[in-house]
């Protein structure tokens, strides 16, 4: 039993079911009930509105024909009231008509009268009235076209949907989710920029603990620029007694391997000793006499190269030493430009006697491309 159904005969037990116009009443108010359920719900379609009202006209020609009297089996005639001719048919509800019309319906058989013997015998089936009026009539139960249906039995089938409404109403969503979407885009990459750093400056980007002052070891290196760039002629000078180790007006006390070169030159600047390292990366060494290491025993001492690279030739040179019994100095490597700078690095000598002579021997070139250097003078100061 539908939904449609089982409204009306509920509405029917509540009443005279035997009354027809107890009936007439019920079927009326059912079509007021289906009319005010569609025009509640403005999504319905026309062609699905016709299609319920003749659903619902179909279902009271159905329990109405359980009411009516078997006749002899002639093919009945039934007239519906202000209907046009032709439309209402033997066993057919007519077509619904729009509009406020409310005849008054009535049920005409015309039929000759049949032999009672073997005569077959039929039902007639009812006119009903094919008008929906804006109220319940008096008397007539209330008919809830929506109540729930029996256990198992079929439900409703919910109207169409208008495609153009659908579009309509799913605009709203498309735009939403496309404006989240945005934002969520949006949002992942402020945070990743945030995380990566984007935002913040080179002092907030450097987390590393501060660097402590560098100190001279094993192959050391200092740049051309920057806090460890070698000074400045004479910048040291207010501060040290210095002991001349090596001046290139007496190169007798300097040392060339086979394929290194060292010559004295002059130029704007004075007398220096170019040197140039071999292709084997042999170094030119300088003699550290005696008496000066003497000196320097058990003392804090800072040594100081003099030099430039040769005019368009920057080059990086590497410093070794050799004193003897007290030691030597590590190997230092400097970058050395066209400008005259002074190339430092101290030593801490222990206390003993050095026992002979010692050298500093410099390689002009650690890439050994065979590049030169002017040297001006080598020296040594005591630390106080």
């Amino acid at each position: 039993m539908d939904a449609i159904e089982k409204a009306i005969r509920n509405a029917l037990e509540k009443g005279n079911a035997e009354d027809r116009a107890f009936r007439e009443r019920v079927y009326r108010s059912a079509f007021a009930a289906l009319d005010r359920a569609l025009q509640a719900n403005p999504g319905v379609t026309v062609e699905v509105a016709i299609k319920r009202r003749k659903a619902i006209q179909a279902k009271i020609t159905e329990i109405e024909s359980e009411y009516l009297p078997a006749v002899p089996g002639v093919a009945p005639r039934i007239d519906a009231i202000d209907a046009p001719a032709g439309e209402a048919e033997v066993g057919a509800a007519p077509a619904v008509e729009a509009g406020p019309r409310v005849p008054s319906p009535a049920v005409s058989v015309d039929a000759p009268v049949q032999p009672a013997s073997d005569a077959p015998r039929s039902r007639v089936l009812p006119v009903v009235p094919d008008i929906m009026p804006d109220a319940t009539l008096p008397g007539a139960p209330t008919i809830d076209m929506w109540a729930p249906a029996a256990p198992g039995a079929p439900t409703e089938v919910a109207p169409d949907r208008d495609e153009r409404r659908i579009r309509g109403r799913r605009l709203p969503l498309t735009a939403i989710f496309f404006t989240v979407t945005l934002l969520a885009a949006v949002g992942i990459g402020l945070f990743f920029a945030m995380q990566t750093g984007v935002f913040k400056s080179a002092a907030e980007l450097n987390t590393a603990p501060p660097e402590a002052p560098p100190t001279v070891e094993d192959d050391d290196f200092t740049p051309a620029d920057g806090a460890n760039a070698p000074a400045k002629p004479g910048a040291a000078d207010q501060s040290h007694d210095w002991i001349n180790v090596f001046s290139p007006t007496d190169p007798s006390h300097v040392a060339a391997p086979s394929d290194a070169k060292a010559e004295v030159m002059k130029d704007d600047s004075g007398p220096f000793l170019r040197i140039q390292s071999g292709a084997s990366g042999s170094a030119i060494a300088f003699d550290v006499g005696q008496g000066v290491l003497e000196k320097l025993a058990g003392k804090h001492a800072v040594f100081d190269i003099i030099a430039r690279a040769e005019d368009g030739k920057d080059t990086q040179i590497s410093v070794d030493c050799n004193f003897g019994e007290l030691g030597d100095c590590g190997r230092k490597r400097y970058a050395v430009g066209q400008q005259k700078n002074e190339y430092l690095f101290d030593v801490k000598f222990p206390d003993k006697h050095p026992g002979s002579a010692g050298t500093i021997a410099v390689n002009s070139d650690f890439d050994k491309q065979g590049k030169a250097v002017n040297v001006y003078e080598i020296r040594v100061s005591i630390e106080p």
